[in-house]
């Protein structure tokens, strides 16, 4: 007879992730035979840059590479990083105490999360936004105080509104520009802001900042503000940026005790980074900027046609969006819209990701994905051709 042994209690706050258990049932509709096009997932369908799998190749036949590695990084990859910023922002940052190697940005959630935040604390977490904010801060034991994203507002922050329901044991806040899922773009004075925001009331702002590159033309990062690291933090990623999102590679940048408390928790609950990731990512970001042109060359054209989609289906699309997405605010005529993207789905074998598992403020919209080649965007939006007509 077996015992019965319950699940810690703070699963009680979760359910499954809506891409986890919505991918599942894509999957049995393509085992069943449905032609399903996935224009739902960010995961990029394009390669990496050549000289990065070559470097990984050649990285996995030396000696001493599938060994343990040091838990900070490679001094190669820290250094190239420190490069990148110094390339691409202006930024200065000490390869050796202020970058920390991460295994995918979403570690760096979590771990950020472990290493700041008490029980009890309260954390600023984007309305909408990315659901592993406030996941990583429940598993910690912190408080979530949501602050509103409106398209009125340009999906910006309203600080006024902000500061007018702060809560006292604040002590972290999570932002993310160019921002997913709206595509509003960065820009310096909205960094100005936050860095301000930070010092005034002693909140720490991480900054996830992954899709810097994708169809913007100027990237930027918070460290660019005056007296940024002395109150903030940035993640990237080289997911979206160089299309390694199966690689889970990663960084975090900061002042050197940010990125010290953050080790201490990466340190337990991993053991490194393997060698031949490291070499080849530290290759991909000494790669020119004709890469990065090269890329949105093909993005922008899967955008007009990921626009097309949103704009038949009758929904309401802003031009100035940036990053891998197109945020569309449906027609109000639809109803329930799940119920609707389900029909979508079933019907004409087209996936998209519905707006509300981001927050309530995505409640009335829907997110297309453009990793996808322009044929397959095209064939989808020929299956609408008689679907919704405005």
């Amino acid at each position: 007879m077996s015992i019965k042994i319950s699940p810690a209690k703070r699963l009680d706050q979760f359910e499954e992730y809506y891409f986890s258990k919505k991918l599942r049932e894509v999957a049995k509709l393509i085992a069943a035979g449905k032609p399903i096009i996935n224009l739902g997932i960010g995961s990029p369908d394009l390669v990496p840059p050549k000289v990065t799998i070559n470097q990984l190749t050649e990285a996995s036949n030396q000696k001493g590479a599938h060994q343990y590695q040091s838990y900070r990084g490679i001094p190669t990859f820290r250094n190239a990083i420190a490069d990148w910023y110094q390339k691409h922002f202006d930024v200065h940052l000490n390869p050796e105490n202020e970058l920390l190697p991460l295994i995918g940005s979403k570690e760096g959630i979590f771990h950020l999360s472990m290493a700041f935040l008490d029980v009890g604390d309260t954390v600023l977490i984007p309305d909408p936004g990315y659901p592993a904010y406030a996941n990583c801060a429940k598993l910690v034991g912190a408080k979530i105080q949501t602050y509103d994203l409106l398209d009125s507002n340009n999906w910006l922050p309203d600080f006024d509104a902000i500061e007018k329901q702060l809560m006292p044991n604040t002590k972290m806040m999570w932002v993310n520009y160019p921002h997913m899922p709206s595509g509003t773009a960065a820009n310096l004075e909205l960094f100005e802001k936050l860095v301000a925001f930070g010092h005034r009331h002693n909140i720490l702002i991480c900054h996830d900042n992954p899709y810097a590159f994708i169809l913007t033309e100027k990237p930027v990062s918070i460290f660019q503000v005056e007296a940024a690291k002395s109150v903030a933090v940035e993640l990237n990623s080289l997911s979206k940026t160089y299309n390694m999102a199966g690689w889970r590679v990663g960084f975090l940048a900061g002042a050197a005790e940010f990125i010290q408390a953050t080790q201490q928790v990466s340190s337990n609950l991993g053991s490194g980074m393997f060698k031949s990731v490291q070499m080849a990512a530290a290759a991909a970001l000494q790669v020119d900027n004709n890469w990065f042109v090269n890329q949105n060359e093909i993005y922008l054209k899967r955008k007009k046609i990921g626009t097309a989609i949103l704009e038949h289906l009758g929904c309401e699309v802003r031009g100035d969006q940036v990053g891998l997405f197109i945020w569309g605010k449906v027609p109000e005529d639809i109803g329930n819209i799940t119920e609707w993207l389900d029909e979508l789905l079933y019907e004409r074998n087209i996936f998209l990701t519905p707006g509300h598992i981001f927050g309530k403020n995505g409640n009335d919209y829907v997110r297309l994905s453009i990793c996808n080649t322009v044929e397959v965007l095209e064939t989808a939006l020929a299956r609408l051709s008689d679907w919704y007509s405005t």
